[in-house]
């Protein structure tokens, strides 16, 4: 039987400060919100895509466009048989053509979700410019893909898990690193 070890790497305050910060820096790098809208990729990126909005709103006192994406049938292992593919629904109720698309996931792994959601995005029309937003980067990288915008960098090994946990989702709000030992 295998054992893991778990360690908790970023609280409910920590990720607070990390959504606070990282609204300032998307508000900062795109002169506000003009043309700007939000897409979390599903599950944890809505929740995370969300509060980032919801951030927007109290400090900016605008709603920008949001949108909820589901890379299921984009993804590249998805013939391996090995991922769940239960298909949930895309969301994007405003034209992409133009637009600042801030596009939002908890964890940066691969880069292969992302490569996905971009070939998704790319399915709904032209955005201006897409930039990535994750709560977590964890590095080992497959894909030649960077966030613009990060709430912490967590150096990893490749058979560590990282689990982000949303209230939203999971009653609490913190990252674990599980560890096979």
């Amino acid at each position: 039987m295998e054992h893991l070890l778990t360690s908790v790497v970023f609280n409910n305050k920590d990720i607070s400060r990390a959504i606070t910060r990282i609204t300032h820096e998307i508000l900062e790098k795109n002169k506000g919100t003009d043309n700007l809208a939000l897409v979390g990729i599903r599950t944890r990126g809505v929740a995370f895509a969300q509060r980032i909005k919801d951030k927007i709103k109290s400090i900016e006192d605008v709603a920008i466009d949001f949108g909820i994406l589901d890379i299921t049938l984009y993804r590249d292992d998805l013939a391996s048989g090995k991922i769940n593919t239960i298909v949930e629904k895309t969301n994007i109720p405003f034209p992409l053509d133009g637009k600042q698309i801030v596009l939002i996931d908890d964890v940066l792994f691969t880069g292969r979700t992302i490569r996905a959601a971009i070939d998704a995005l790319i399915d709904f029309g032209r955005p201006a410019t897409i930039q990535l937003a994750v709560l977590i980067d964890r590095g080992h990288r497959e894909f030649p893909i960077r966030p613009d915008y990060v709430g912490k960098n967590i150096p990893t090994s490749k058979n560590n898990r990282v689990q982000v946990l949303l209230s939203e989702e999971d009653g609490i709000d913190e990252v674990r690193i599980e560890d096979p030992s």
